[in-house]
C-alpha cells in the first residue's frame, strides 16, 4: 500500500504541490500563534514564590484633631506603640495564623522601592524591588528559601538582621545567590556598612504576567511605623467565610489603639485582580484574537480535505470494489493527508527556526528560543494541524464509504 501512496502522490504532484504549499504557509503561521501563546502560558504558570490564599490587607487610618476621641502624641513613640499594640492584638486573634507590617512590600502592589546590593564586584539590576518588613511578613505570604528554608526559619533570619534576596539577583554574572548565603553585603549604597545574607529566596514574582527572570527582590526588616504602612494577615485555613465582616464587626472595639484604628480590609484575591485587571483583558483579547484565527485556519483546512475527499468518491468506490475493506480505504486516505503535512513540515520547520533566531517571535528568559520551547511548538503545531486533516477527512470519507461501489461509480 505504501508503495501505491508514494506512486500516487508523485502522478498527482501538480495538486499536491498546492496543497503542500498551502500546508506549508498554514504551518508557519500556526508555529507563530502556537509559540506566543506556549510563551504566555508557561510566564503565567511559573511559581510565584508566595501564596495569597487566606491572606488580607489590612489599612490602617489615624483619627485627626476634629474627632472627639482624638489623642494627642507627645511624640511619635506613642503612635509607633499603638501601631504595634494593634498588630499584637490582630496575632492574639484566634482566626488569624500570622500578621505583619510592611513598606512597598505585599504581591501585586504597584508602589515600589528599588534597592542596590553589592557583593565585591557584582550589583543588581536598577528594578530590584525593597521590601522592609517585620519578620512574619515572609510567614504571611510563605516565602521559601532556594536550601529549604522554611517561613518560619526566614522570619529568624529577619528578627537577627539578615537580609533575605532572591536567588536571580545575579544572574547577569551568571552567579546563583545561594552560592553567597552567609557572605556580608553593601545595601542602601552605603559602602560603610555590611548586612548578612541569611538565605536566598526562591524567586518572588512581581505579578502573574511577568516571568520569574525579570524580577528581582531583597527583603529586610523595617526599623520604624507608620499608620500609611500595610498590615497584611493570613487567616487560618478554615476562616476565610465572613472574616473581612467580623473583623470590621470588631474593629471599634477591639482593634482601635489610641487614634490608630482599621480603615478598611481586602482580600488579596481581590487585590491581585485588580492589579492585573488590564494585562487580563490585554490577555483575553489575544485569545479571543488568537482563537478566531485559528478557527478560520481550521475552517480552510477541513473546507481543503473535505472538497478533495468528496471529489474521491469514485476512487473511494473502486478500491471497494476491489477487495479494500472500510478500514484501509479510510487509513488509506489518512495516512496520505497526514504524509502531505510531514513533507510541508519539514521546510516549514526551517522557516520557523529563521524567525526565532532572528528574534521576530515571543521573547521568554531573554530569548526567543529554546530548544525545548522549539521542540514543544513545533510539535504542537503538527498535532493541531494533523487534528484538522483527519476531521477534513473523516467526515466526507465515512459518508463514502457507506455508498455502495456500484452506485458511486455510476454518479461518477
Amino acid at each position: 500500500m505504501n508503495k501505491k501512496l508514494f506512486t500516487q502522490i508523485k502522478n498527482e504532484w501538480r495538486s499536491n504541490l498546492w496543497l503542500i504549499t498551502e500546508l506549508l504557509l498554514v504551518s508557519v503561521v500556526m508555529w507563530y500563534i502556537v509559540d506566543y501563546m506556549y510563551v504566555k502560558t508557561v510566564i503565567y504558570n511559573e511559581p510565584r514564590g508566595f501564596d495569597i490564599s487566606h491572606c488580607y490587607l489590612v489599612q490602617m487610618g489615624e483619627l485627626t484633631d476634629k474627632s472627639p476621641d482624638y489623642v494627642a502624641y507627645k511624640s511619635n513613640e506613642e503612635r509607633t506603640n499603638d501601631i504595634q499594640e494593634l498588630l499584637e492584638r490582630l496575632r492574639r486573634r484566634p482566626d488569624i495564623e500570622a500578621a505583619s507590617i510592611s513598606q512597598n512590600s505585599y504581591p501585586y502592589n504597584g508602589s515600589n522601592s528599588t534597592i542596590s546590593i553589592g557583593y565585591d564586584t557584582l550589583h543588581t539590576p536598577g528594578w530590584t524591588i525593597r521590601r522592609l518588613v517585620t519578620p512574619d511578613f515572609v510567614r504571611v505570604f510563605r516565602y521559601t528559601g532556594t536550601r529549604g528554608e522554611t517561613p518560619e526559619q526566614l522570619a529568624e533570619m529577619l528578627e537577627r538582621g539578615d537580609f533575605l534576596a532572591s536567588d536571580n539577583i545575579y544572574d547577569k554574572y551568571d552567579r546563583k545567590l545561594t552560592s553567597l548565603v552567609g557572605e556580608r553585603f553593601h545595601l542602601y549604597d552605603d559602602t560603610t556598612r555590611t548586612y548578612r545574607l541569611g538565605a536566598a529566596l526562591n524567586v518572588v514574582r512581581y505579578m502573574d504576567y511577568q516571568q520569574a527572570s525579570q524580577s528581582f527582590c531583597m527583603v529586610h526588616k523595617i526599623n520604624w511605623y507608620d499608620t500609611g504602612q500595610e498590615l497584611c494577615v493570613r487567616v487560618k485555613d478554615d476562616q476565610d467565610k465572613d472574616f473581612i465582616a467580623r473583623l470590621k464587626a470588631d474593629s471599634e472595639k477591639l482593634y482601635r489603639v489610641g487614634n490608630v484604628f482599621i480603615a478598611d480590609v481586602s482580600s488579596f484575591a481581590n487585590i491581585r485582580e485588580r492589579f492585573q485587571q488590564s494585562q487580563t483583558n490585554q490577555w483575553r483579547n489575544y485569545i479571543f484574537g488568537m482563537g478566531f484565527l485559528l478557527l478560520n485556519i481550521f475552517l480552510g483546512l477541513l473546507g481543503t480535505f473535505w472538497f478533495r475527499t468528496q471529489q474521491r468518491r469514485g476512487e473511494i468506490a473502486l478500491m471497494k470494489s476491489l477487495g479494500g475493506t472500510d478500514r484501509s480505504v479510510f487509513v488509506r486516505q489518512i495516512t496520505e493527508g497526514l504524509l502531505l503535512l510531514v513533507i510541508a513540515t519539514v521546510p516549514a520547520i526551517l522557516i520557523d527556526w529563521n524567525l526565532a533566531n532572528a528574534e521576530l517571535n515571543s521573547w521568554m528568559d531573554g530569548a526567543t528560543f529554546g530548544v525545548v520551547r522549539f521542540s514543544a511548538t513545533v510539535l504542537i503545531t503538527f498535532l493541531l494541524i494533523a487534528l484538522m486533516i483527519v476531521v477534513g477527512i473523516w467526515i466526507p470519507a465515512g459518508k463514502a464509504m457507506k455508498l455502495q461501489p456500484a452506485e458511486a461509480l455510476h454518479d461518477e
